[in-house]
């Protein structure tokens, strides 16, 4: 294998958003790359890439897979099975193998199907979208089948991201990223199926700006901009993702029932008793917020009124709860967090960590119908997610993800930059 960069060739399967990160980011380090996407998009991404340095497109993967000493699959994870058992047989003799995928029981599955006995397996996975700056973030790295020699290359080659590295197996990884993400994912989408049910832009109302507000409205709309494969191939094929998604559904729906009748006592001591299981058993008790008043209130898509609206905060309240049923501690994750689940920890952690302000949405819950309406139809979104996630449904999750995502279209240039810097302030703090 070789050692350096001038003997070493990376390839990249898959030039979405994050093969294409993957590629400036190693091109800019001094590495060669060979990178392919689907033969109808050769020409383009060849004029694309064509004055960027070190970087070579091929019509397809076997042009890659016979070049590369290093090959990256950065596919859709419902597609990596198609993809390896197409260009897996033409992977170069004693090569190393990777995916990028977020779910990585199919793709190890994939990989130990279709690729040659003296191949190596190397994955990885960047926790982070591409438009978030790679340093400080997590990659993990899993050494699936392999020699000392072949991990320490890989490692080297992913030094360039100026990521905290953190090695995982294959099956702690999927484990961690449902305990972070899967449930983190489900509350936004459901909260974005939810306000265009009700024909809202929560940023134009008046009660959804301020506070805790920005952050779901700008997480919300950061997700929507994204590409629904993202979620869905986490959210389907990892099982764990699945339990707790369903799990989230079942907190929301429990939760809004209790609401609704009016069992203040049950409804406190359930939120209570799951916000010390969460916040208090994990000793955060006297330790600084992850976000503050101040950090909140920088971040809003419409104008911070005066006087703000009191809510319920459903979404949050059912976050911890469900966490609590599953006996998930998130700080426990946190070397593996991605920047979206660190703002929600951090505004579920704002919220139950001040005590009066839990005493008011828990009184606010039972005697405001204010944000009845919404969280009817959150209840519904939120059951939604969890069904079309427990089928496994590929085109319905798409169908619903894009209808939504077309609703919010014209709000994600300023989302995406507010997010941004929402997530810079946040990455200073933790």
């Amino acid at each position: 294998m070789p050692a350096n960069m001038d003997q070493t060739v990376i390839g990249i399967i898959g030039m979405g958003l994050m093969g294409k990160m993957y590629a400036r980011k190693l091109s800019a380090a001094g590495w060669r790359v060979h990178a392919c996407d689907m033969r109808d998009k050769f020409e383009a991404l060849e004029q694309e890439f064509s004055d960027v340095p070190r970087i070579v497109i091929y019509e397809d993967g076997y042009g890659v897979s016979r070049s590369s000493d290093y090959i990256i699959y950065s596919v859709e994870a419902e597609m990596i099975d198609k993809v390896v058992a197409e260009y897996g047989r033409a992977t170069k003799k004693h090569a190393i193998v990777g995916g990028q995928t977020s779910c990585k029981a199919p793709e190890v599955a994939a990989f130990e199907r279709h690729l040659p006995s003296d191949v190596e397996i190397v994955s990885c996975h960047s926790l982070h979208g591409p438009n978030v700056d790679s340093k400080d973030q997590p990659l993990v790295i899993i050494k699936h089948r392999a020699s000392q020699k072949a991990y320490d290359l890989v490692r080297n080659v992913m030094s360039c991201f100026g990521s905290k590295l953190v090695p995982l197996t294959a099956e702690e990884h999927d484990r961690i990223t449902a305990d972070t993400q899967a449930v983190t994912h489900a509350a936004f989408l459901s909260m974005g199926t939810a306000w265009r049910a009700n024909n809202q832009f929560p940023w134009e109302l008046t009660r959804y700006v301020g506070g805790i507000e920005n952050v779901k409205c700008n997480i919300t709309l950061r997700i929507y901009s994204n590409k629904w494969h993202v979620y869905a191939g986490l959210a389907i094929l990892n099982p764990s993702a699945k339990k707790q998604i369903r799990q989230y559904a079942e907190s929301v729906t429990d939760l809004y029932k209790l609401m609704l009748g009016g069992h203040k006592q049950e409804l406190e001591k359930r939120i209570k008793t799951a916000g010390e299981f969460v916040f208090n058993a994990a000793g955060k008790e006297g330790e600084p917020l992850l976000l503050s008043d101040e950090v909140l209130d920088q971040f809003s898509l419409g104008k911070v009124p005066k006087e703000r609206t009191p809510n319920n905060h459903l979404s949050l309240l059912a976050m911890v709860d469900c966490w609590w049923k599953l006996r998930i501690v998130p700080y426990d994750h946190m070397i593996c967090s991605t920047p979206l689940f660190r703002l929600w920890l951090g505004v579920t952690e704002y919220l139950f960590r001040k005590p009066a302000l839990l005493d008011e949405v828990i009184d606010i819950a039972v005697e405001d119908n204010t944000f009845r309406s919404d969280d009817l139809e959150f209840t519904f979104a939120a059951r939604g997610w969890s069904d079309c996630v427990s089928f496994g449904d590929f085109s319905s999750y798409r169908d619903r993800f894009e209808q939504i995502q077309s609703y919010f279209a014209p709000r994600f240039p300023e989302a995406t930059r507010v997010g941004n810097e929402m997530i810079r302030v946040l990455l200073e703090k933790t």
